[in-house]
């Protein structure tokens, strides 16, 4: 009897697409890139990133969008493996990070458990990028010595406790926070945060049409809706998020003070 041989497992590489910027992408990104065969990508993907893409590859979009998903987290990590099974070397493209609210270790534990061989090729996350294309210092000597990340979009958001995420000496970053800015800024604010504390929005980060608003906290939720911010957009909350010029001019009001003690 004559046995035919298991066809071998393929891999799943979960990539990091970063902020949006081609240019930030790692090396290791771009090779897996130019030389795939099959990518299943996220639908905020920067184009630019995309044309990287081996033109033979196959690609699939698993975009998501606010109560619109293309196919469910289940239906995506049943996908990954099951075309690693037959074979297919896969690379998952995601924005940012793999592992910073990409669910990369969601897909990862899947891929696993199937026993498929995983690598994962980390990315610049968004909350990185962004402050950074908007000059934003997550963390400055005066001002924050502490930085939290939360998702502004999850189940059970009013029962968490962000006490202590934001105030003095702490920046908050939060991301998918557009569709609920109202509750973030009025949970805050109940958690004792002052109206007048400074934050940015930053959307489209590290491309052509990357916009950085500002506003006290009680006015976010008028910031996202009279300027129409859309997707991607990051939420920076404390200090460091005034804009250049009063962040310079707060540290030297600040070193006055202490020369004055």
């Amino acid at each position: 009897m004559t046995m035919t041989p298991a066809t071998p497992k393929g891999r799943v590489h979960l990539v990091g697409a970063g902020p949006g910027d081609p240019d930030l992408l790692t090396l290791r990104a771009a090779r897996l890139l130019e030389g795939a065969s099959l990518v299943v990508h996220d639908g905020l993907v920067d184009t630019a990133i995309l044309a990287m893409v081996n033109p033979a590859a196959e690609r699939i979009s698993v975009a998501k969008a606010r109560s619109r998903h293309t196919m469910q987290q289940e239906d995506i990590n049943a996908l990954l493996v099951r075309e690693a099974l037959a074979g297919r070397d896969v690379v998952r493209l995601k924005g940012g990070d793999p592992f910073v609210f990409g669910r990369g270790g969601e897909e990862a534990e899947a891929c696993r458990a199937a026993g498929i061989e995983v690598e994962v090729v980390p990315g610049i996350s968004s909350a990185l990028g962004a402050s950074a294309a908007a000059q934003i210092p997550l963390t400055h000597r005066d001002h924050a010595s502490i930085v939290s990340f939360v998702a502004g979009q999850c189940k059970g958001l009013t029962e968490q406790d962000w006490s202590g995420l934001a105030g003095k000496g702490r920046t908050l970053v939060i991301f998918m926070g557009l569709a609920t800015a109202a509750q973030i800024s009025e949970k805050l604010m109940a958690d004792g945060l002052a109206p007048d504390v400074p934050v940015a929005v930053i959307e489209n980060a590290t491309r052509a049409q990357m916009r950085v608003l500002r506003s006290p906290l009680a006015g976010l939720e008028a910031l996202v809706s009279s300027h129409r911010v859309k997707s991607p957009a990051l939420i920076v909350i404390g200090d460091v998020a005034r804009a250049r010029g009063d962040l310079a001019d707060h540290t030297i009001r600040a070193l006055a003070l202490e020369a004055g003690k």
